[in-house]
């Protein structure tokens, strides 16, 4: 897929797309403190937050998909400590003014679109939910979510550690 970024903090999907944001899916072996040794990683990391988290687990691994506030650093956290991992182009979607996900899945449906995955982030960007959504057409998805409404966010609207 070919990506650009306008601002170098956010990718877009394509040309005349919306924002999308990187998921790292990481592969860890199923052992006691395995998650605990991948999130300590971005705790002490000054640029980089974990955003949102899902864990697919099966009897010998788990493999953790991540969303982060910044990708290249957690891309060089991750290479750094050997681990393996993929990464997955995601829409954030934010459920404001009255949108629900009900009315986000209507709105994708009427285009046909297939929902390949999607969870809620841990850290809210605007105290409002959101969720990070995987689908088989991510420009096309992104469009209709503004035609109708939807707030779209990029990585760099995402939350930034404390100071």
């Amino acid at each position: 897929m070919d990506q650009s970024s306008s601002s170098g903090h956010e990718t877009l999907c394509g040309g005349h797309a919306p924002p999308c944001v990187t998921q790292f899916s990481v592969f860890l072996d199923n052992k006691v403190g395995k998650m605990l040794d991948l999130v300590t990683q971005f705790d002490d990391d000054p640029v980089c937050h974990i955003c949102a988290l899902s864990v697919h687990e099966a009897s010998d691994h788990a493999v953790v998909r991540i969303v982060t506030n910044h990708a290249q650093r957690a891309k060089a956290i991750l290479r750094s400590h050997g681990l393996a991992f993929s990464e997955t182009d995601l829409l954030v979607v934010e459920l404001t003014n009255g949108h629900t996900i009900s009315s986000m899945c209507v709105s994708l449906l009427g285009a046909e679109l297939f929902i390949r995955f999607a969870y809620a982030l841990m850290l809210r960007p605007n105290g409002t939910p959101t969720i990070a959504l995987a689908v088989d057409d991510l420009t096309l998805a992104g469009q209709i979510l503004n035609r109708k409404g939807f707030r779209l966010l990029g990585e760099h609207e995402l939350p930034k550690p404390a100071a």
